[in-house]
């Protein structure tokens, strides 16, 4: 086993802590902010309707901002108010609702896990952070631990991108944020200072900590209330103590917390030296063609051709106009013959190349792609029909079109 960090890197002392808390939680109940899921959490009586709201804003927020998400959680819960009416809906309405949310798997496993709460369990949430992570698809370690302690009030911590950065700067965590060992080590650590009494408030707080106060760039320093237990912020004041070691000294053993020495304390950053993260891989450089099939509809209105997308994979169930992936450094004439040969494969119309009208390009950066759609569009006379064996598919106008479960890139295009 390895060597167990520095004493410096961890909380060990009990009136330390008990004094985090307080001061943490104090904050908290004059300074957090006013959002719709901490009032219904606040304000629910039923455990398991408390539950289901916090589930819903935790999947929302992965990966996506307070200020995006709260209109999104509004509608959802008007229109599914319970865990149960949410089993009930289908898919392409789950979608619908969720389209411009982005990671749109989210949304899908959601309502599959509402599925099996309502069919397998009985109707009844799992009640502890062990049995939510082990029973329901796409709730994670953290997902889990915020349903458990906001909702069923069991003393388990959380840590999420905000809890790492808080956490590393109490404790000048400076190696790789994102590696197994030192995520071990923050959760052994959110676990030990979670509040006994009001672990659900607890865990907000330390996120709402990280997302108002300890922000990634110019963290408000002055208006910590933990501001006296935090060793990057020491550190800054002080500089490196001598002769007595302290963490910037624990580099010299092999610390498995420290900074790598290749990358030392750098006083003009002072706290947001931490975290340190691995160096982000760069995306996947993709290209698409993708046509926009205009007809005129039986009001005279232009009607559109959208195709579903597969039922897995990227964009998974979602809606779009009819695409083609390109090899990369294919000239824009062959483009335009490679997507007239699809869309005569896929229609048996006669599509030529020279009707394709090109009309440029829209770049759309997903988490891991950087995607550029090559947009044509091609108008059609007469009345079309459509094979049904082919991929689903249908005519919508321009309001359907922005009612229906598309993604922001084909809002886009």
């Amino acid at each position: 086993a390895p060597d167990p960090p520095p004493a410096q890197h961890l909380f060990s002392d009990p009136a330390e802590i008990e004094a985090l808390r307080g001061s943490l939680l104090a904050w908290y109940d004059k300074c957090k902010r006013d959002l719709p899921w901490r009032t219904l959490a606040a304000t629910e009586p039923d455990a398991d309707r408390r539950a289901y709201a916090v589930w819903v804003s935790e999947i929302m927020l992965q990966q996506t901002q307070v200020a995006t998400v709260i209109d999104y959680y509004n509608r959802w819960m008007q229109k599914w108010p319970t865990l149960q009416a949410l089993a009930q809906a289908s898919l392409e309405e789950v979608n619908e609702l969720w389209a411009g949310l982005g990671y749109y798997s989210r949304g899908k496993r959601l309502q599959e896990a509402a599925r099996k709460v309502v069919s397998e369990l009985a109707g009844r949430m799992p009640r502890t952070a062990e049995d939510l992570q082990k029973l329901l698809p796409g709730v994670g370690r953290y997902t889990a631990g915020a349903i458990a302690s906001i909702s069923y009030g069991q003393a388990t911590g959380v840590v999420d991108g905000n809890v790492i950065r808080v956490l590393c700067r109490l404790r000048c965590i400076g190696a790789d944020s994102s590696s197994p060992a030192v995520i071990d080590r923050l959760w052994d650590m959110a676990n030990a200072l979670v509040d006994r009494s009001r672990p659900g408030d607890f865990n907000q707080a330390l996120m709402e900590l990280g997302a108002t106060v300890c922000v990634p760039k110019a963290p408000l320093c002055g208006e910590c209330p933990v501001k006296q237990h935090c060793r990057a912020r020491r550190r800054k004041l002080f500089g490196k103590p001598a002769p007595v070691p302290d963490v910037e000294d624990c580099g010299v053993g092999g610390c498995a917390l420290c900074p790598p020495a290749t990358e030392p304390w750098d006083s003009s950053l002072g706290v947001t030296n931490f975290p340190r993260k691995a160096v982000k891989k760069q995306p996947r450089v993709a290209r698409t063609a993708t046509c926009v099939l205009e007809r005129r509809g039986c009001h005279g209105a232009p009607e559109y051709l959208i195709v579903q997308r597969p039922s897995s994979g990227l964009l998974a169930g979602l809606w779009e106009f009819p695409s083609l992936p390109l090899a990369q450094g294919l000239q824009e004439e062959k483009q335009r013959e490679a997507l007239a040969d699809h869309l005569r494969a896929w229609t048996g119309w006669p599509v030529v190349a020279g009707g394709l009208r090109l009309i440029g390009e829209v770049v759309h950066i997903f988490s891991h792609i950087h995607q550029t759609y090559v947009v044509y569009s091609l108008p059609l006379d007469g009345h079309v029909t459509l094979d049904p064996a082919l991929s689903p598919s249908r005519w919508v106008t321009e309001e359907e079109f922005h009612a229906s479960a598309v993604s922001t890139a084909m809002k886009k295009v």
